[in-house]
């Protein structure tokens, strides 16, 4: 499996995301996004009208893209936990809708490197990077 079971608990814990991009000419994108991780592992990024953004033309042209999820879960003491995936990036149109608020058109995310932490990974403290084979 590419993702533990303790960072799918906590990414189905969490409704956005921060998905990144990068244009031909080498300008980053960073948006907001909902996601959902698929049981093979790779993750769906969804949205109203989605073929038609910037991010998903950055995806088309580049076939790239990292998403960050994370959240803070305390100030007092600091505490930041969340997971980075990079990959391979596909923008795929004509896909079924998850529901009917979002369009058949989506970016799938293929991890190659997934970085984690903040404690997701009880038994991996701190902050642990992996490449996905």
């Amino acid at each position: 499996m590419i993702f533990t079971d303790p960072e799918l608990e906590y990414m189905a814990s969490q409704w956005l995301g921060r998905l990144a991009t990068v244009d031909a000419g080498g300008g980053v994108q960073n948006n907001p996004v909902g996601f959902r991780v698929n049981t093979d592992g790779t993750m769906d990024i969804r949205g109203h009208n989605m073929a038609a953004s910037r991010k998903f033309r950055n995806v088309r042209n580049t076939g790239r893209a990292a998403l960050v999820v994370d959240d803070l879960v305390s100030t007092s003491p600091w505490h930041v936990r969340g997971i980075e995936i990079r990959g391979r990036a596909e923008a795929l149109q004509n896909q079924q809708p998850a529901d009917g608020h979002w369009s058949g058109d989506i970016i799938r995310i293929h991890p190659r490197r997934i970085i984690v932490w903040g404690g997701i990974n009880p038994d991996a403290p701190g902050m642990r990077g992996r490449d996905v084979t």
